[in-house]
């Protein structure tokens, strides 16, 4: 049984007339009249009565009349189903976050791509930025947001956001009156770090800044989560530095400062969308557009700390 002797059934049933049931698919008599035989055939019992009253339905033919019409159904919604996936409307998107993303577009992207693409789901996963390159090389990842300050080999990358890093001191702390602080201000207190572990790169940025600056930081905390450090500042144990829109946290107890920075030395806090352009993965094109539409690479360049 072929979808073409459904479609002929049911035309032959709702017309119950075979020249206009043949008119109706396009066909002439002889072509409809065999593909009802090798229907009939199948089945193993007429489904038709045909008499000079015309043509009549069989118990068989008005039986097989709903269920024919819900395979030829099924099958339209399978070959819409299988078109959607090869244009990335339908299936899964595994995307990967570092969880500075929450304050930095991510809620923003999410929202903007269900609204566009409703039957796409997105898994999400937090990971370090290290982590996220580990899991895109192998595959378990279609997308990912990590910081680094460019695109690992064998990924792609979209710049998604800059921003600048500022101070962060206790609440308590006299430097938190301030508007602007040079870097050496912080030389001699205790320092809060992301680890080298998860972030090397900024790490090692971070320590260079302060040496050029003319100390080195006592390093007495390393966390794996920048808004684990800020948390520390807020208790009064540590300064730090940190991104800048890590001041949308809110957490009471810890104070933003601007940072001057006359030789350039501090690195710029940039977020990437990471891909493997060697997958195949058809809506990853689609969340793509989604990521750039909102994406604001400038926005932090030169905003001044909220206080």
């Amino acid at each position: 049984m072929e979808l073409r002797h459904l479609r002929c059934f049911l035309a032959l049933a709702d017309e119950l007339h075979f020249n206009r049931a043949a008119r109706r698919l396009g066909l002439s008599q002889p072509p409809l009249t065999v593909a009802i035989q090798q229907l009939e055939a199948e089945v193993g019992a007429p489904l038709f009565l045909r008499n000079s009253r015309g043509v009549q339905l069989t118990a068989a033919g008005q039986a097989l009349v709903p269920a024919a019409r819900a395979a030829l159904d099924q099958a339209a919604q399978a070959l819409n189903a299988a078109r959607d996936g090869a244009a990335g409307q339908l299936g899964r998107l595994h995307v990967g976050f570092a969880g500075t993303m929450l304050y930095r577009g991510l809620p923003q992207m999410l929202r903007r791509f269900q609204a566009e693409q409703p039957r796409l789901q997105l898994l999400l996963r937090e990971l370090s930025s290290a982590e996220q390159i580990v899991e895109l090389h192998h595959g378990r990842l279609d997308a990912g947001f990590a910081h680094v300050a460019h695109a690992p080999e064998g990924l792609a990358q979209l710049l998604v956001s800059s921003q600048p890093f500022v101070a962060c001191v206790p609440a308590s702390h006299a430097l938190a009156r301030r508007r602007q602080m040079p870097l050496g201000a912080l030389a001699g207190e205790p320092f809060a770090l992301v680890s080298r572990d998860v972030s090397p790169d900024y790490h090692a940025r971070i320590v260079n800044a302060c040496q050029v600056a003319g100390f080195t930081p006592q390093t007495v905390h390393e966390l794996r989560h920048w808004l684990s450090v800020v948390s520390l500042v807020a208790q009064g144990l540590a300064v730090a530095l940190v991104p800048a829109a890590l001041q949308q946290a809110e957490l009471a107890g810890a104070a933003f400062v601007a940072v001057k920075d006359p030789h350039g030395t501090l690195p710029r806090y940039e977020t990437r969308c990471l891909w493997n352009p060697a997958r195949d993965q058809p809506a990853l094109g689609l969340f793509l557009r989604a990521v750039q539409a909102v994406a604001e690479p400038a926005s932090m360049a030169d905003k001044e700390i909220d206080r």
